[in-house]
C-alpha cells in the first residue's frame, strides 16, 4: 500500500503539467472560443527558452555576449515575458482574424502553432533530448507513510492549485471574469453592453500561455526535455478539459492531477509480475489507451451537455461543390502523372509516389471533414493499422496482394468506426479530441507492440505481385531507368489514387453525399426531415477509414516495411495541415494537399533546390497553415454551399435547407 501511495504522489508532478495545460485550454476556450492543440507546444517552447537562458545559449542570439548563463529568477522572468508576447502575437495575429469563425477553424490554426514551435526548437536544438535546468534548488524529501518522497510533486501541485484557485476567484468576482463569462454566453449581447470580445480574448489567451509556459519550465526537470514529450501532454490535458466541460477551471485542474496519478500507477503496475508482457517487456501503450478510454467515457457521459460558446454570427459552411465533369480531368491527370513517373529521376519519382499516397489520405479527410464536418485526427493512424495488417498477413499468413490490402482496409474501417463511435453524440472539436486520443492509443498500444505491431523496430512487407508480375517498387518496367522505385509501382498508385478520387467525387453527387452535407449543415434539421444522422455518420467514418486504409497499404508496399514512427500523431497533424491548405472539401484540393505532404513532390523539389533540413518543412507547413486559415475564405468554414439558403427557425437558429434535390 505504501508503494502505491508513493507512486501516486510521484504522479502529481506530471499531473501538474497536465492540469496547467487543461486550465490553459479552458481559459483559451472561455475567452476566445479556441481549443488550442498547441498548448503543450507552448509549455515545451517555454522550457527550452529557460534552458537556453540558463545555459548561456539563447536560440539564434547565442553568438552575442550575454555575460554567461542568466541567473534563475531573471531567466524565469524573461521566459514568462516570452510567453506573454507569444500569447499577444497569437491572439492579435490569428485569433482576432478568426473571431467570427467557429472553434473548428481555430483548432486547425492551433495545429499550425504546434508545428511552428516544434520546428523552431528542432532547428535550434535538434530532436535529441536535453537535461532541463531546475528552477528550484534541491527541495529534499518528506516522509509520507514511512516513505521518503521528493517535495517537488507537492510544490508543483500546490502551485497549480493555488493559481487555479486565484483564477477561479478572479473569474467569479472581478470585472474581467464576469465579462468573460458574459461574452462566452453571447458575444453579440456583450458588445451591446460595451464589452470588447477582442480584449477579453487577448487577456485570456495571455493568461493561458503564461500558465502553460510557467508550469512547462517547472515540470521540465521531471521529464526528458525534447520537442515531443511535453508537447503531446496536451492530449491528456484535452481529456481533462473535456471532463471540465471547457468551463470549470478547478475541475480541469483536479482532473489533470488525477490523470497524472493514473499514469504513475500504471507505471507501477507494469513492474509487477502479473502485468501482461510482450517479448519479456511490459505491454506498451496501456497509459495512452487508458487516457483514450477516459476521454471516450467522458464524451459519452457529458457529450450531450458539452457547452457551445456564443458567437457574434453563425459561421457559414465550407463549399463542397459537386464536380460537373470528372472523367476528362481524371484522364488528363493520369496521363500527365504517368509520363512524369517515366521521365523523372528516381528521387523525384519517389516523391511523386508519396504525393499520390498522400492524396489518398487527404481524400479520406475530404469525406469525413469536408462532406460531414466531423474532424478526425486519426486518419494517419488508421492508415498505419492497415499497413501493419498487410505486413503481418504477408509475413506470417502468406496472404499477399490484392487480398491483404483489402483486409487491411476492412480493419481500418472497423477501427475508425470504433474510435469515432462517440460521434453519434458530438461533433466538431469534441470529436477531434476523441480521435486524437485514439490515434495516440493506436500508435502506442498497437504499433509499438511487437506482437501485432513492430515494437521498437520495423515490420517487413512482402512484395505485391499479381499473375506473377512484380508490381512493387523493385519491379521491372519497359520504359524509364532501372532505379528504384519502379515506374510500374507508381502506375499502380496512380490508378488507385485516380479511382479513389472518382469514388469521392461520385459520393458527393449521390443521395448519401447530399445527406452528408445536410448532417454537416445542421444535424437536428437533418433528423427532422427523416435523415438518419447516426447511419450517415457511421457510413462516412467507414468510407473515410477504408480510404485511409488503402493509403496505408500502398505506403507499406512503397517502403517495404512499416514502423510506428511513420504513422505517429505529429504526422497526423501535419496531414491535417496540408489537407486544409489544399482544400479539404474537394478532390482537387486533396490532390494539392498530396503535393505538399512530407516527402512529397513540392517538399522534395524545395529541399533539392535549397538543401534545407527537414525541420524547415514543419516550419513551412505551420506558417502556411496559419496564413491559409486566417486569410482564405475557402477553408473548413468557407462560404455557403451552393443551393443552400439560410433561414431563421424557432429559437433563432440558422439552419440550411436544400432548395433543390441536386445542389450544383
Amino acid at each position: 500500500m505504501s508503494e502505491v501511495l508513493l507512486f501516486a504522489v510521484l504522479g502529481l508532478g506530471p499531473g501538474a503539467l497536465i492540469a496547467s495545460l487543461a486550465v490553459g485550454i479552458v481559459l483559451n476556450y472561455r475567452g476566445a472560443g479556441a481549443v488550442n492543440l498547441g498548448m503543450g507546444a507552448v509549455a515545451m517552447f517555454a522550457a527550452f527558452v529557460f534552458f537556453g537562458l540558463r545555459t548561456g545559449g539563447f536560440f539564434v542570439l547565442e553568438e552575442l555576449d550575454m555575460g554567461g548563463p542568466m541567473p534563475t529568477l531573471p531567466a524565469f522572468a524573461v521566459t514568462m515575458l516570452f510567453c506573454v508576447l507569444l500569447g499577444v502575437l497569437w491572439d492579435a495575429g490569428v485569433l482576432r482574424a478568426l473571431r467570427k469563425s467557429p472553434p473548428l477553424a481555430k483548432l486547425v490554426a492551433s495545429v499550425g502553432l504546434l508545428l511552428v514551435l516544434q520546428a523552431v526548437i528542432k532547428l535550434e536544438y535538434g530532436s535529441a533530448g536535453q537535461s532541463a535546468v531546475p528552477v528550484f534548488d534541491d527541495l529534499g524529501f518528506v516522509s509520507v507513510f514511512g516513505q521518503q518522497v521528493p517535495k517537488d510533486p507537492f510544490v508543483l501541485t500546490g502551485i497549480i492549485l493555488t493559481v487555479t484557485a486565484l483564477l477561479a476567484a478572479g473569474y467569479r468576482w472581478t470585472r474581467l471574469g464576469l465579462a468573460t463569462q458574459a461574452a462566452a454566453e453571447n458575444e453579440n449581447a456583450a458588445e451591446l453592453y460595451g464589452l470588447s470580445p477582442s480584449r477579453l480574448s487577448m487577456a485570456n489567451t495571455v493568461l493561458a500561455f503564461a500558465l502553460a509556459g510557467g508550469l512547462g519550465v517547472l515540470v521540465a526537470p521531471l521529464t526528458l526535455l525534447n520537442p515531443v514529450s511535453i508537447t503531446i501532454t496536451v492530449i491528456p490535458a484535452l481529456g481533462a478539459a473535456l471532463i471540465a466541460r471547457f468551463s470549470s477551471l478547478f475541475v480541469g485542474a483536479v482532473a489533470g492531477l488525477a490523470l497524472g496519478v493514473i499514469g504513475s500507477l500504471i507505471t507501477l503496475a507494469q513492474a509487477q509480475t502479473w502485468f501482461p508482457t510482450v517479448d519479456g517487456t511490459p505491454l506498451p501503450g496501456v497509459t495512452e489507451l487508458t487516457y483514450f478510454l477516459i476521454v471516450v467515457i467522458a464524451m459519452f457521459l457529458r457529450g450531450g451537455s458539452l457547452p457551445q460558446r456564443g458567437v457574434i454570427v453563425e459561421p457559414r459552411l465550407p463549399q463542397a461543390p459537386a464536380a460537373r465533369r470528372t472523367l476528362m480531368p481524371t484522364a488528363g491527370f493520369v496521363a500527365v502523372v504517368a509520363v512524369l513517373l517515366v521521365i523523372l529521376p528516381f528521387d523525384v519519382r519517389q516523391a511523386t509516389i508519396t504525393s499520390l499516397i498522400g492524396m489518398i489520405v487527404c481524400l479520406s479527410l475530404v469525406v469525413i471533414t469536408g462532406f460531414v464536418g466531423q474532424v478526425s485526427l486519426a486518419q494517419v493512424a488508421l492508415a498505419g493499422a492497415s499497413g501493419f495488417v498487410v505486413s503481418k498477413l504477408s509475413l506470417h499468413v502468406g496472404i499477399g496482394f490484392p487480398f491483404a490490402p483489402v483486409l487491411g482496409a476492412l480493419v481500418a474501417m472497423l477501427l475508425g468506426t470504433l474510435v469515432a463511435s462517440s460521434a453519434l453524440r458530438v461533433r466538431g472539436v469534441n470529436l477531434a479530441i476523441v480521435t486524437l486520443a485514439g490515434a495516440v492509443a493506436i500508435e502506442a498500444f498497437g504499433f509499438a507492440n511487437s506482437t501485432w505491431g513492430a515494437g521498437g523496430g520495423g515490420s517487413q512487407v512482402g512484395t505485391p505481385t499479381l499473375g506473377g508480375v512484380d508490381l512493387g517498387p523493385g519491379g521491372s518496367f519497359f520504359l524509364g531507368d532501372d532505379t528504384l522505385p519502379s515506374p510500374l509501382f507508381g502506375m499502380v498508385c496512380l490508378v488507385v489514387a485516380a479511382a479513389t478520387g472518382l469514388l469521392v467525387a461520385q459520393t458527393r453527387r449521390t443521395l448519401l453525399g447530399q445527406r452528408m452535407l445536410a448532417v454537416r449543415s445542421n444535424e437536428r434539421a437533418a433528423a427532422s426531415v427523416g435523415i438518419g444522422v447516426r447511419n450517415v455518420k457511421l457510413a462516412a467514418f467507414a468510407l473515410s477509414s477504408g480510404i485511409a486504409g488503402v493509403a496505408g497499404s500502398l505506403y507499406a508496399y512503397s517502403f517495404g516495411s512499416v514502423t510506428a514512427g511513420r504513422f505517429g500523431v505529429m504526422t497526423a497533424l501535419a496531414f491535417v495541415a496540408f489537407a486544409y491548405m489544399g482544400g479539404i472539401t474537394t478532390v482537387s484540393g486533396a490532390a494539392v494537399g498530396g503535393l505538399l505532404v512530407s516527402g512529397g513532390l513540392v517538399i522534395t523539389l524545395v529541399q533539392n533546390l535549397t538543401g534545407l533540413p527537414t525541420a524547415w518543412e514543419l516550419l513551412f507547413g505551420g506558417v502556411a497553415l496559419i496564413l491559409t486559415v486566417t486569410t482564405s475564405p475557402a477553408g473548413i468554414v468557407g462560404t455557403r454551399l451552393p443551393g443552400l439558403k439560410a433561414r431563421k427557425q424557432p429559437g433563432d437558429e440558422v439552419v440550411a435547407t436544400h432548395e433543390r434535390t441536386h445542389a450544383p
